[in-house]
């Protein structure tokens, strides 16, 4: 069935074929969906005829977002670590042993419900595309738990055995265990392997570390990701870049020998603004980042201990206040900028072919996004519920 969406105040396609880089907006629009797929963007009065019309009443319409980092398979609850945090207690990534030992004792029916729970959540403010990492089981069975599950609702799975070494295990049989029997049981159910390579904290895995790893789950087909640069200045940028990772994440102290190597590479920077809003920890500098030519996205890190937000719009939002970006600079990195660190060309746009992943806005434009930070103006076009439009 093809269906006609008539009504577009402003549709966000993110193609330079439909208006001005970079994000191709039309005004007075139309789109035709069928199949599952975006078949015709225009001007509403070059509208084709179609077996069902929607009007969406003067709303914007934008990619679905994609959110390219999320840790979204964890049961527990670490709100009294983030009071601590804001009294003065500094991060270092031991919290995450607490969600360990949590998510060990939830069951797989307790951890679906959970999971399922948050992936409504997140779509149900816009976002149609989501990166899943495992790394709250750091045991084999629990490990491959978290991805079965992860596996269940997106496409979009990462392996992160590579999280933290956990406690009571002896460093150097962990990473033989990452890097040989955990890596085989873990590998057919990940699309992706990542890292985080973090020198400043002991609970992580440094560069010589870092490499071994992310090699081995290359030579078993899977796509490079690394946690970079979050706590400190460090090789996890430059390592991403060399490897030819699809993103280095968190990029939150970059020197300029960094930002080059980003500029030079096809690495995307992904940057976390809701783990500096929650660590308060200083926020990434996406304009220097931009300035040098480097490609950003934006994603969420929903994660129990220094993220929890689901929201795409929070994080726009913060892009903007915070991060030096312009409110169509944040759009793109939170849509078309996230495909590009999932390498994904179907998704983050509107154009013929894509999926048909679209949010509408009750809002006449794309900057309500920015401009009503908190305001749940975003969710998913589902053509299937009228009475939502």
């Amino acid at each position: 069935m093809a269906r006609l969406i008539t009504g577009i105040a402003e549709l966000v396609t993110n193609d330079a074929a439909f208006g001005a880089a970079p994000l191709g907006v039309l005004t007075d629009a139309a789109l035709v969906v069928e199949d599952g797929r975006t078949a015709w963007v225009g001007r509403a009065v070059d509208a084709p005829a179609a077996d069902e019309r929607i009007d969406v009443g003067g709303r914007a319409v934008v990619p679905g977002f994609v959110d390219s980092h999320t840790h979204l398979v964890f049961a527990g609850d670490r709100a009294a670590e983030f009071a601590a945090r804001m009294a003065g207690a500094r991060y270092d990534g031991g919290g995450i042993a607490a969600t360990v030992a949590a998510t060990r004792a939830a069951s797989e029916d307790e951890l679906r419900l959970l999971l399922r729970a948050r992936v409504a959540e997140l779509r149900a403010q816009g976002t149609t595309t989501v990166e899943i990492k495992s790394g709250y089981g750091l045991r084999q069975a629990d490990e491959l738990l978290a991805l079965r599950l992860a596996g269940e609702v997106t496409d979009e799975t990462t392996f992160l055995g590579a999280h933290v070494v956990p406690a009571g295990v002896d460093r150097s049989d962990y990473f033989r265990a990452l890097t040989g029997p955990m890596l085989d049981a873990c590998a057919p159910h990940a699309r992706w392997v990542d890292v985080f390579c973090e020198p400043a904290s002991p609970h992580a895995f440094d560069a010589t570390e870092a490499r071994t790893i992310l090699e081995a789950g290359r030579g078993k087909g899977l796509g490079l990701r690394v946690h970079a640069n979050q706590l400190s200045a460090g090789p996890g940028v430059r390592l991403a870049v060399e490897l030819g990772a699809a993103s280095a994440d968190h990029c939150t102290h970059l020197s300029a020998e960094d930002v080059d190597a980003l500029a030079a590479g096809q690495t995307v920077a992904t940057l976390l603004p809701g783990a500096e809003f929650s660590t308060g920890a200083p926020y990434p500098n996406a304009r220097r980042l931009l300035d040098a030519g480097a490609i950003v996205a934006l994603a969420t890190d929903c994660n129990p201990g220094t993220s929890y937000t689901s929201s795409m719009p929070f994080v726009i939002a913060l892009a903007v206040r915070e991060m030096g970006m312009t409110p169509d600079e944040a759009v793109w990195a939170a849509t078309s900028g996230g495909a590009r660190a999932l390498r994904r060309t179907d998704v983050g746009r509107i154009a013929p072919g894509c999926r048909a992943d679209h949010a509408v806005l009750d809002a006449p434009s794309r900057l309500h996004l920015a401009y009503r930070p908190g305001v749940p103006i975003a969710r998913p076009l589902d053509l299937d519920v009228h009475e939502t439009l």
